[in-house]
């Protein structure tokens, strides 16, 4: 358990930014369930909306370094692939 006044501090800080973190990680992962359900369905309009939804979110991840750059990249890039297969 912290005792001093800034260690306290932190565990707050620590707290706020854990629970932002964590919201920013569900959309992501939600949104790259709406694309693989659009691909699933084969509605290529759909899945190029959800497509794009899901690079923004991806990226600003890693920006915010919830995901690692390299990791966000080869993401997108599967997500991609499985786009470019329903065409």
């Amino acid at each position: 358990m912290a005792n001093t006044k800034s260690a306290k501090k932190m565990i707050r800080k620590i707290a706020r930014r854990s629970l932002v973190n964590k919201i920013r990680r569900t959309r992501m992962r939600t949104s790259i369930r709406k694309l693989e359900k659009a691909i699933e369905l084969g509605d290529k309009k759909q899945a190029a909306e959800a497509l794009q939804m899901a690079q923004s979110d991806i990226m600003r991840s890693a920006q915010k370094g919830i995901l690692h750059m390299r990791a966000a990249a080869r993401k997108i890039s599967r997500l991609h692939k499985r786009f470019n297969k329903l065409a």
